[in-house]
Order: structure tokens, then C-alpha cells, then sequence
């Protein structure tokens, strides 16, 4: 009769990883319950499953360069009553992926719109796409030093990739012609191929000025406001809860802000 000193050592030349953590309790379960052995298999077969597809979404969180791991049933969204909460909700089931659409997070400073481009961004990982993160400056900034040593063609093959992009702090200040025609080519390349989240303190009809080129300008934030869903944020800063003198207080951030379960499937129109 094979032991488990027999078969471990196989299990972990396979990389059967989820099976050899279990296979202990599971050939418990078996004796106990006289299991059949194909049921004992498909118990152990799912218990390998499991564990790669845990390590995968780890994976490609890890890839996606986020700055915090953020979840939506962390946010408080009762601090801020009027936020969207339904129409957000319903972007994180990620039907948006689905039609190569995009989504602007408009709204002032300190409203929650990083962590929810991070925690939706989080949850696209969860199922199953390629996801990066970038601060939209350190994009162009990147893509510029492509330019000046080379390598900018893979650089920015790097940026159009994924599945999903999140640009953080989009528009906050007016574009260089290179910057500009940087971002109109990122736009281009993945308007209706893959989806972009962005977040920026404007209305979109306020970012026309910040491009040097009204030609340039036009046809990028046609391609984006077309294509997107428009979800405007309004409300209480969260940060001034950080202050020491008020503990009972904390910014949403991971892991931390209320313990609110409760997911509306709202319709995005």
C-alpha cells in the first residue's frame, strides 16, 4: 500500500502543489467517510485547481503595480452618502472589460477616486485579465526617456499590453506636444482593443485646454469620453480622518475602513 512518504515526493516533482498540502487531511477524510476513489481524486484535483488559481489573481495583482490592495467592501461609502455606490459596484463586475469600454473617476481631492480605480482594478485581476497601474506622469515620463535612449517602441508596448490600464491623477497639468502626442497614440492603440480606467480632478469637458494641440486634443478625448463611462465623485475629503488627534478615524485603504458586505448590482446607463 503507497504511504504518504510515497507520494509526496512524486506530488512535488509534478508541482502539485494543492494536493500535497492536502492530501494528509484529505486521505483522513477518505478513511472516515469510505470515499470513493474517484470522489477522493476529484477532491484533490480541485484542491490543486484552487491553489492555481489563488497564486494566478496573486500573480497579476503583483504585475499590476498597484500602490495599495484596495476592496471595495472596505470602502466607506457611507461617509460620502451621494457617491455613485451602485453604478460602482456595477463596474466591478467587470461587464466594462467586456465591451473594451473605459472609465473616468472624476471628482476633487481626497474623494476616494484612487482607491477605487485600484480596487476595481483588483478586481478585474480576480477575473482573469492583465492589469497595470501607473501614475499618469510617471507613464509619461517613462515613454519619455524612451524616447531619448531607444526604447521607446517597447515601452510603450508595455502600456498598451494589458487588458486594463488605470491612470492615476490624470490631467493634472497641461501637456507638452510630446506628452500629448504620447497619450493620443496610448488612446489609439487601445480604443475599443482593451479598457482604461482614469481618475482626474476635471470634467471632462475641462481638459480640451491642457492639450497644446486642439486637433490632438479632440481626438483623443473623443476616443475617451465615447468610450467611457463618466462616474463623478463628490463629497467629504476623506483624508483629514488620518489626523492623530481623531483615531477613531481612518482613511480607506486596504483592509481597513468599515466593514460594509453589502454589494447593489445597479445598471450602468
Amino acid at each position: 500500500m503507497a504511504t504518504l512518504d510515497v507520494l509526496q515526493p512524486r506530488l512535488r516533482q509534478l508541482k502539485l502543489s494543492g494536493m500535497l498540502d492536502a492530501i494528509s487531511a484529505r486521505s483522513e477524510e477518505a478513511r472516515t467517510t469510505a470515499l470513493d476513489p474517484l470522489d477522493f481524486l476529484l477532491l484533490l484535483l480541485d484542491d490543486e485547481l484552487a491553489r492555481r488559481h489563488t497564486e494566478s489573481i496573486a500573480r497579476r495583482i503583483h504585475q499590476a503595480r498597484f500602490e495599495d490592495h484596495c476592496d471595495l467592501r472596505d470602502f466607506d461609502f457611507t461617509y460620502n452618502p451621494e457617491l455613485p455606490r451602485a453604478r460602482i459596484w456595477e463596474l466591478a463586475s467587470g461587464r466594462y472589460l467586456q465591451d473594451h469600454a473605459s472609465v473616468f473617476l472624476c471628482g476633487p481631492t481626497g474623494v476616494g477616486k484612487t482607491f477605487v480605480a485600484q480596487a476595481l482594478g483588483i478586481a478585474a485581476c480576480q477575473q482573469g485579465r492583465r492589469v497595470l497601474f501607473a501614475k499618469t506622469n510617471a507613464l509619461l515620463t517613462d515613454l519619455a526617456g524612451g524616447r531619448a535612449d531607444g526604447s521607446w517602441q517597447q515601452r510603450f508596448r508595455r502600456y498598451v499590453a494589458p487588458d486594463l490600464l488605470v491612470l492615476d491623477d490624470f490631467a493634472m497639468r497641461e501637456y507638452t506636444v510630446v506628452q500629448a502626442e504620447d497619450l493620443y497614440e496610448l488612446v489609439s492603440r487601445r480604443y475599443q482593443r482593451s479598457s482604461l480606467i482614469l481618475t482626474t480632478n476635471r470634467e471632462p469637458k475641462d481638459l480640451y485646454p491642457l492639450f497644446p494641440n486642439p486637433v490632438i486634443a479632440e481626438g483623443l478625448l473623443d476616443r475617451l469620453v465615447n468610450s467611457a463611462f463618466v462616474i463623478t465623485m463628490t463629497g467629504r475629503s476623506y483624508r483629514p480622518r488620518q489626523r492623530p488627534n481623531e483615531p477613531t478615524f481612518t482613511l480607506p485603504k486596504a483592509k481597513g475602513v468599515a466593514n460594509n458586505r453589502d454589494q447593489p448590482t445597479g445598471k450602468l446607463t
